[in-house]
């Protein structure tokens, strides 16, 4: 009888799994098998598309907690109530009022809490670069229907670049690029400034922190162009601010910017 090397595929995976097994970041309990169930509402795309880090069990990548109810129409964040919407629904936060953002309008789908915390955290800062795929496909559908001809990343400084190896936001902008089939641009804008980290500063503070920290090195490149550009974090939204009104002072058409989570108030 031939030797099916199929055949005991499934007891070796089930071996090691109990050897050595895969212990989840966010919970700490191993994870005993691989489960590509797709989380319910999380826009997570059919279940061929669906990935999930194998380093988060199933139940905490569930609940990872999507934004919904009443929200700025311009930068998505969430409103203490519904009736100043159900007055006006153009009605925007107070701090799009006081200062408005060059970009059309903000996708920051997910609260920056728990299990999608702590992923952006080891993607970013524990060298996980294999974490943009299933990271994107949380959000994908948010993004897919957008009238866009070119996706970019807010870019890092060579300094940080060479520090972190890799631009985690680039590498979110590619996988997007890859799945929406739309054009990535790379190479158009850079971060002239080594700006100290935004990481505990005020809004304030972080505003002045990215004052002109970009500059637009090919604007042929975004000439009347609808650009999608994409950071990890949403946090004052300071970055991705200065990034869109860097993008429209230099010639893009309109600029629609994308984060994976957002800070929210608790």
């Amino acid at each position: 009888m031939p030797f099916d090397a199929k055949s005991i595929l499934p007891s070796l995976e089930d071996l090691l799994n109990l050897i050595y097994p895969c212990v989840c970041l966010q919970c700490g309990l191993a994870i005993q098998k691989i489960n590509l169930e797709p989380p319910k509402g999380l826009g997570a795309g059919d279940d061929s598309g669906f990935e999930r880090p194998h380093s988060f069990c199933p139940p905490c990548w569930r609940s990872i907690r999507r934004l919904e109810g009443p929200a700025c129409p311009v930068c998505s964040a969430p409103l203490a109530s519904e009736a100043a919407l159900s007055h006006s629904p153009s009605h925007r936060c107070g701090d799009c009022r006081e200062n408005t953002p060059a970009f059309s309008f903000a996708v920051t789908p997910f609260a920056h809490e728990g299990a999608i915390a702590k992923a952006i955290h080891v993607y970013k800062y524990q060298n996980q670069p294999r974490l943009a795929r299933p990271l994107v496909h949380l959000f994908i559908n948010d993004i897919a229907s957008l009238q866009i001809d070119t996706v970019m990343a807010i870019p890092l400084h060579h300094t940080r670049l060479r520090e972190r190896e890799f631009n985690q936001s680039l590498l979110l902008a590619k996988e997007v690029s890859r799945l929406l089939e739309i054009p990535l641009q790379i190479n158009a804008m850079q971060r002239i400034r080594e700006t100290p980290s935004q990481v505990g500063l005020s809004r304030k503070a972080r505003k002045k922190n990215i004052h002109r920290a970009f500059q637009v090195r090919n604007p042929e490149f975004i000439q009347a162009q609808r650009i999608l550009l994409i950071d990890d974090v949403y946090t004052t939204g300071a970055t991705l601010r200065e990034g869109a009104k860097t993008l429209i002072r230099c010639g893009a058409k309109n600029v629609v910017v994308a984060a994976l989570a957002r800070m929210v108030s608790s």
